[in-house]
Order: C-alpha cells, then sequence, then structure tokens
C-alpha cells in the first residue's frame, strides 16, 4: 500500500481460504473504541467486526444493537424469566413430526 498510513487503523480481511485484502483507513479514536470493545464483547477480531460490516452491511451501530439484544435475552433467561413452560410446549408442539 503506497502514501502515508501514519494515524491509520490497519486491517486484513480474509476471506476464503486464498482471497485476503490489506486497507489501512484513518479513524477516529472513538470508532475505535467502539470497535475494539464490539470485538470484546463478541470474542471476535476488530477486523471480523469490521468485515461482518462491509460483507453483510452490518453497521458498528447494528451489530451493537443485536449484542446488546441478545445479552439482555440470556440475562432474562438466567434469571428464569424466559418463556412458561406452556409457550415452549406449544411451540415445540408446532415443529414436532405428526
Amino acid at each position: 500500500m503506497q502514501g502515508d498510513t501514519e494515524g491509520c487503523w490497519r486491517w486484513t480481511f480474509a476471506h476464503g481460504i486464498f482471497e485476503s485484502m490489506e486497507a489501512a483507513t484513518p479513524i477516529s479514536a472513538e470508532l475505535k473504541k467502539r470497535v475494539d470493545a464490539l470485538a470484546a464483547r463478541t470474542g471476535r477480531l476488530a477486523a471480523e467486526v469490521v468485515a461482518d460490516a462491509l460483507e453483510h452491511g452490518h453497521s458498528l451501530e447494528w451489530q451493537e444493537h443485536f449484542i446488546a439484544r441478545v445479552e439482555a435475552g440470556i440475562a432474562a433467561a438466567d434469571r428464569g424469566d424466559f418463556a412458561a413452560p406452556q409457550d415452549i410446549e406449544r411451540v415445540l408442539d408446532k415443529y414436532r413430526p405428526r
């Protein structure tokens, strides 16, 4: 890559076995902090968070909201505030083979 990349965040994206791309782009410290925090919350690399946004259109805001909802659902389930047994049975009945 040519040019000045001082102050840029360097990414290496791997797609499949043989394809990869390296990019450097200047981003704010706040954006880097958000990407790093989301990566830590999800057990992914920062480059994977960015690749998800680029490949699947999942913006950082969308990913943060999605993870927050998943975490809220897990916390509710841990508290036992999930679904009544009859609701679970109704759903299972819907998909059981007849």
